[in-house]
């Protein structure tokens, strides 16, 4: 069996250079996004979402990132799971999204909060009928008896959304992380990899170079 500490990969494929760079870290994002978008690499908007509750206690989870604009990056998930309860206490978060394919990494630090009710609306009125039955049936973070309950809540759930539209859940919905430190990672040969890092000072973004 190989040993753990001789697995490695070189990287090798691009550079990230300040001269290359937009000023402005969403712009930077979508350039990079449109790249990983063209190298058709499987689920390219999962990112580690990471949180912190009340105790003090870190958690991390992969979660879909759903839209981003010059406001923030967006997800959605059950506004009375764990996470949800972490973010209520302490609305600072940090996103992680690893492209292997491209040996890019970004990592997003912000604070988040909940979208409008009405953009929460016009996401979950596009999921698939079976996602959005799973919104209803799934009282997520909670302790379950056995896999049977989850799939009877389900199919209870089905029966009663046969006949008519299914509305959103009240307790399920959006959330906005508005960044204010963004790094760029490109891996680079000798493990001497390319970070750059974009820090928010008021209104604008300050851009330094971190040693990897």
């Amino acid at each position: 069996m190989q040993k753990i500490a001789n697995i490695r990969k070189e990287y090798m494929l691009q550079s990230l250079l300040e001269k290359d760079i937009d000023q402005n870290p969403i712009n930077q994002f979508e350039k990079w996004w449109q790249q990983a978008i063209e190298s058709k690499i499987e689920e390219v908007n999962a990112m580690t979402l990471a949180t912190v509750n009340k105790e003090g206690h870190p958690a991390a989870r992969i979660v879909l990132l759903k839209g981003y604009d010059e406001n923030g990056f967006v997800f959605f998930s059950n506004y009375n799971s764990d996470k949800a309860k972490s973010i209520e206490s302490n609305p600072n978060v940090c996103l992680v999204f690893f492209w292997k394919e491209l040996e890019r990494q970004i990592r997003i630090n912000g604070t988040v909060e909940k979208i409008t009710e009405a953009e929460s609306d016009i996401y979950f009125n596009s999921r698939p009928l079976v996602s959005k039955i799973g919104a209803w049936a799934s009282p997520q973070s909670q302790e379950l008896a056995s896999r049977i309950v989850l799939e009877n809540s389900f199919n209870e759930y089905q029966e009663k959304f046969s006949s008519k539209e299914i509305a959103r859940p009240p307790y399920w919905g959006g959330y906005n992380v508005i960044p204010n430190k963004v790094e760029f990672w490109q891996g680079r040969p000798g493990r001497l990899h390319d970070r750059i890092l974009y820090t928010q000072k008021e209104k604008n973004w300050v851009i330094n170079r971190l040693a990897p």
